[in-house]
């Protein structure tokens, strides 16, 4: 656990504590398993969990597990509309510069969710609207976010949700991906080369230090995404992603 702000209420500290702890467990976990991973005494983190299980923010299972409560759901929404809106102004660039589609993507749950877009003025362009949620192995948003994850991590993000394969070109199998992904670190970019859609191509970048795994991307039809292209594209989506770093961090 990160040091406590000064000045910070206890009590809201630990609350935080105890859903940041249930979300790095996958989202359930024992009340052991909780005592184990905290400093706090057994009674305090009862005595918490049953206000949140009452508030709707944790639920228990029938099993007696802890996990996370719907009323989170709302919160998150909220949280992704105000990214989406701080992001905006960078998308609106990036369309004025480069006269495709801009998105902006966080990691939700094992999966990539758009939660900013400002569209191309050209009639043929992708179709992602925001809210959409997508594997991360086939998007180029996705393989951006993987590349900033450990292997192990990356590993246990498709083994729980799979590896789908949209098109003939999307990568199907784990090692393939970690070796994409290395190719990524390498470079500082990620393409989706008709990996969601045939026709279609992306270039995305990762959002340095921002307070949930994100990236930003430029997509559009492989006839107008192409070398030269991403010649313009990856040095503008890298200014852009380094300012949305600052104002996230600013923000938070």
């Amino acid at each position: 656990m990160a040091d406590k702000a000064s000045g910070g209420v206890q009590s809201v500290e630990r609350v935080f504590e105890l859903l940041e702890l249930i979300t790095d467990a996958d989202g359930e976990v024992t009340l052991s398993e909780l005592a184990a991973s905290t400093e706090l005494p057994l009674p305090t983190i009862h005595r918490l969990l049953r206000t949140l299980v009452g508030m709707g923010y944790v639920r228990q299972l029938p099993n007696r597990r802890y996990a996370l409560g719907p009323r989170l759901i709302r919160l998150g929404e909220g949280a992704s509309k105000q990214l989406g809106a701080i992001a905006r102004p960078q998308l609106a660039r990036l369309v004025d510069a480069l006269g495709e589609t801009a998105n902006m993507a966080v990691l939700d749950s094992d999966m990539v969710v758009y939660v900013g877009q400002v569209p191309s003025k050209h009639s043929m362009r992708m179709f992602t609207e925001v809210g959409r949620h997508a594997h991360t192995h086939a998007t180029g948003v996705g393989k951006a976010i993987l590349a900033t994850l450990d292997d192990d991590v990356v590993r246990g993000i498709v083994a729980r949700v799979g590896m789908p394969t949209a098109t003939p070109k999307a990568i199907g199998d784990v090692d393939s991906l970690l070796a994409e992904l290395a190719r990524i670190r390498e470079r500082g970019y990620s393409i989706d080369e008709q990996e969601q859609e045939i026709g279609v191509r992306c270039f995305a970048v990762a959002v340095p230090h921002a307070p949930t795994p994100t990236a930003i991307s430029v997509s559009g039809p492989v006839s107008r995404v192409d070398e030269a292209f991403a010649e313009r594209a990856i040095p503008l989506l890298t200014d852009a992603a380094q300012v949305l770093s600052r104002e996230l961090g600013d923000a938070a």
